[in-house]
This record gives C-alpha cells, structure tokens and sequence, in this order.
C-alpha cells in the first residue's frame, strides 16, 4: 500500500504557511496539472487531486489542528479518488468552485440570481480660479453633464405599466453553462447580456436606457490655500450606479491662474522689489503688497541686490489650519545707466571719500611694507 505524502509536503509550503500562501500554493498546481491541460496524462490528474485533497484539509481551520496533532489519522483515510467524500473530479469542482471560478473562469459554484449591482462611474470637472481666490478660498457654482435616472420609468427602462422580464434564455442568472469535458464554463448570456432581464418594451423618453442626459447645478467649496493640481471629491456626484449600486464621484480638479504680484513657493509668497542703490546704502521705509492691505516695511542701509526679507504669517495658509506662510520680500539695487554730469561728479567725489577711508589706508600701508620687505629679499 502506498503511503500517503505530507499534505504540506504536497503544496510545497511550510507548516507555519498562512491561509494565503496555501491558497497561492494550490491555485498554482491545479493550474500547472489540471487534466485540460493535460490530456491522457494519469500523473498529473493524480497530482491534481493530490493537491486538492491537500487543500481541503489545509484551508479549513479545525481539520488542519486535527492534521497537525494527529496526522493523516485525525482526517479520515481518504485519498486521490476517494478523499472526504469526493469520488469524482466532478466532487472536487463543486467543493472548490470560488477557486475555480477565480482561477480558470468557470466553476461549479451557485449560479448568480440576476444581474449584479455596479457603482457608477466617476466624473472630472476641470475648474478654473484665480489666485486670490486660491488664497482667501472661495465657493462657486459648477454645471455638470451626467446621466440622470429617467423620471418616466424611474430607471428601469421599461415603458409605464410594465416592468422587465426574466430572461428566458438564462433563467435571469446573466449566465449561461457550456460543458467542456468534466466540467462546465459559465459565459455572459448573449440574450440578456449578462443583466438577467429583457426589456420588451422599452420607455420611450431613455429608449429603454433607463438614464437621461441632464445637467446638474452644484455648489463647491474651494479651501483657503488650495493648489494648483488639487483635487475635490464630491461623494456620490458621479454618474448613477445601475441595478441599486451605488452613485459614483466628481473629481473637480482645481486650476489656479498666475497672480501678477506674487509668485508662490508653497504656501510662502515672493514679492520682487528694486531700490535705487542710494536707497539701499542709506536704507528706505517701501510700501508692500500683501494678500490683505499694504504694510510698510523697512530697507536697511547697506541693503545688498539680491538679499530676501521676510513678512512672517503674511503667505498662504496652510489647508485645515490657522497657521500661514511667509511673505519673502526680495530686493534687487538698481544701478542708474544715465548719469547727469552732476550725478557723474558726485559720484566721483564718492570713489575718492572710499578711496581716503582709514581702512584702506591701513591696508595701502601693509602692501607698502609688504613690498619693501620682498625688495629686501
């Protein structure tokens, strides 16, 4: 008598494997052994059933504790061809159709009872704002193009007085079975189309669609420091679900327009300035733009081109939060390209006072000693 192998051994798992390894495990060796794909080959239907008998036991909870203690002893003493009951590669399709039906698309599981609910489809609305309306945030109203349940038949696509008929072709299970070999393959009924009903005698408003084209008016909330990109999703404004499922989404997706003031870093705003260079070396109190009034703001001497200021709490604000960006004030020194013969003297004089400052005086000095010192050399 042949003894029977590991029922781990069989699947090629470990006996720490969870639910989803051995359930892996298995799908793969049917698949690898399944007598359809292997014609006349004894072997492989041997080692089909093998696994399935490995896995009938596995997959179950309290079977695989009595496997684990006991053995092959604590599961009855079953084996391929006759295992827990089964007899038949019939047996073995309608104990282990989910997996079937999952794996290879047909099964020998219960047959569906009309059509399934679907969720409708989600809808994209692209919508425009300007970038003030970005940051103090803003609320308009949108159209929308969406199908709309038809209000002479309330959705059910058949005229007034009636109501659809059970397909006959399928017995409204949206399926019909086609024998290959040992088992069977469900396809999409061709009649019904896999819905289970027939309309014979259609609305004649939505032509038996059940749905009408309508435009829907819809107020949108647009946040306080929104972003370009950003996208807003209103629960059950999609198209209708069909069969009782649910509606779908609207994705309005937000599109903020350039602001001609500020350019943006994140929720932090860069406002560009340019001062004289007489401005920037004695220092100047500047007007800045903010998002709300004006504030005055001080240059300080010696103010270089291309140094940054910062306006704290003057930027955007941050999404579901009091808290705000930073207004960074750059400034550029702006160097005059025409002179007055006035303004050319004074400046002269101006290189000569840098010239006689201490400072450089003490510096010419040192070069002076410097040179002397290497003339000794």
């Amino acid at each position: 008598m042949t003894s029977k192998r590991d029922y781990y051994e069989v699947l090629g798992v470990s006996r720490e494997a969870s639910e989803d390894e051995i359930k892996r495990a298995y799908r793969k060796l049917a698949f690898e052994n399944h007598p359809d794909r292997n014609p006349d080959d004894a072997e492989a239907e041997n080692r089909f059933k093998e696994a399935a008998e490995a896995y009938e036991v596995l997959r179950d909870s309290q079977k695989r504790q009595r496997y684990d203690q006991f053995g092959h002893a604590g599961v009855g003493n079953g084996g391929p061809g006759g295992f827990g009951g089964f007899n038949s590669n019939e047996d073995i399709f309608s104990a282990f159709g989910d997996i079937f039906s999952e794996f290879f698309g047909f099964g020998g599981g219960a047959r569906s009872h009309g059509p399934r609910p679907r969720a409708g489809m989600d809808l994209r609305y692209n919508l425009t704002i300007t970038f003030r309306e970005a940051a103090k945030g803003v609320e308009q109203t949108i159209t929308i193009p969406r199908d709309e349940p038809c209000e002479e038949c309330d959705g059910t696509g058949a005229a007034p007085g009636t109501s659809p008929e059970t397909c006959k072709h399928c017995g409204g299970a949206g399926q019909i079975h086609q024998s290959q070999g040992f088992f069977r393959i469900a396809v999409t009924c061709p009649v019904c189309r896999g819905e289970g009903v027939v309309i014979t005698d259609p609305c004649p408003k939505c032509r038996g669609r059940g749905t009408n084209a309508a435009m829907r008016d819809l107020s949108v909330r647009i946040p306080a420091g929104v972003d370009d990109g950003s996208r807003l999703r209103l629960r059950g404004e999609g198209e209708p679900g069909e069969h009782g499922g649910p509606p779908g989404d609207l994705y309005v997706v937000i599109h903020v327009e350039e602001d001609k003031t500020f350019e943006r870093q994140g929720q932090d705003l860069v406002y560009a300035t340019s001062v004289s260079m007489v401005d920037a070396a004695l220092g100047k109190k500047i007007e800045v733009p903010t998002l709300d009034e004006p504030v005055t703001m001080e240059i300080p001497r010696g103010t270089q081109s291309g140094e940054v200021f910062k306006l704290k709490g003057k930027g955007l604000p941050y999404l579901g939060s009091e808290h705000k960006g930073d207004l960074l004030v750059e400034v550029t020194v702006k160097t005059p390209s025409r002179l007055s013969k006035k303004q050319e003297e004074l400046l002269r004089e101006f290189k000569k006072l840098e010239k006689s400052k201490p400072m450089n005086k003490v510096k010419n000095f040192f070069k002076k000693e410097d040179k002397a010192v290497g003339d000794e050399e």
